[in-house]
């Protein structure tokens, strides 16, 4: 898949997700396998621009091209500027989010809101579009609710106004997260579009990827909340269309290894205490669904790992739990 200079190969992307995909987590997923990683979602407004949450969102430093931010707003001027002051500071590429189910988000008429109003999107995507010279893509569900399905008329929009990719996630904003993806209505988009199509909602092995490929004809595929816990996994879906064979699961050594990198960039990247903080949602994430490790021991690791107040000691009970685990050793438990 091509987004104007840019080739995204292997064709496996991770998706946006606010408090999730921040440089730390991209910069990862980038080395395991992705071929593209979309920021959290930036603010629109300028009066936020400069507070710390938002240098730390536009700091894209030491990124591999192409660098994808993603704006949000309501108003086609502002997303305008928004969109030119984000090139000025790094971006290759400005995404747009029409797909941010979040209540507070859409409380203000942004992210899938914005769907609501077709002469709104058009406007916002004619606007954000004339005014850089990178390429735009668009980031949609598949409408409000049951009763106004309408991706198909907004994807019409949106490669009418230019837009240089629409990644479609396959539910409607009042799922949420709930449901079965609409894969259905992902073929139809890419049916009628000329231009990349991304599919993204419930990718979460490589088999399903390679058969959401297949059932959709996208040009891509969008990985979310399957990479949480799991960055390796966008190496497992690009070696599986690449061979059509299955990678390994991944040994309790090599999760190890990731999780403590991830977490020395984390400590880095926010300092202390922010960065442990922060760190304790992705240390849960990385903890389950491992076949070597049982219920009980993931809830021990976490018990006692959340009391951790320094870095050191985050870093030093993650290291003895693994180590335990590979070792066959008694693991930590809960006071």
């Amino acid at each position: 898949m091509r987004l104007g200079p840019y080739l995204i190969e292997p064709k496996v992307i991770l998706a946006p997700m606010a408090g999730v995909t921040d440089k730390p987590f991209r910069l990862l997923c980038k080395r395991m396998g992705a071929g593209l990683a979309v920021s959290e979602m930036t603010i629109s407004d300028p009066r936020f621009w400069k507070t710390e949450k938002s240098l730390r969102r536009m700091d894209h430093v030491g990124e591999p091209d192409p660098v994808s931010v993603q704006i949000a707003g309501t108003d086609p001027a502002v997303m305008a500027d928004a969109a030119r002051y984000n090139v000025d500071h790094g971006a290759q590429l400005i995404d747009i989010n029409m797909g941010c189910p979040a209540k507070k988000v859409c409380n203000a008429w942004a992210g899938s809101a914005l769907m609501r109003d077709e002469t709104l999107v058009a406007a916002i995507l004619e606007a954000v579009v004339q005014a850089v010279d990178v390429p735009v893509t668009l980031k949609i569900r598949t409408g409000w609710d049951a009763d106004h399905r309408n991706a198909p008329v907004i994807a019409r929009i949106a490669q009418g106004a230019g837009i240089a990719a629409l990644a479609v996630h396959g539910r409607t904003r009042d799922q949420q997260y709930t449901g079965v993806a609409e894969y259905d209505t992902m073929a139809a988009i890419k049916a009628e579009l000329s231009i990349p199509v991304i599919a993204n909602g419930d990718i979460d092995s490589p088999e399903k990827a390679a058969w959401v490929l297949r059932q959709t004809g996208c040009d891509a595929v969008m990985v979310g909340r399957a990479a949480q816990g799991r960055p390796w996994i966008f190496g497992e879906i690009a070696h599986y269309l690449a061979t059509g064979r299955l990678l390994p699961e991944p040994s309790l050594t090599y999760v190890r290894d990731a999780l403590l990198g991830h977490l020395e960039q984390l400590h880095a990247f926010y300092g202390e205490p922010a960065g442990v903080r922060i760190a304790r949602k992705h240390l849960g994430w990385y903890a389950k669904d491992h076949s070597d490790v049982s219920v009980d021991q993931r809830a021990g690791f976490r018990a006692v790992v959340n009391r951790a107040e320094t870095a050191r000691a985050q870093l030093d009970i993650t290291r003895d739990y693994f180590d335990a685990l590979i070792a066959g050793a008694p693991l930590l438990r809960a006071a």
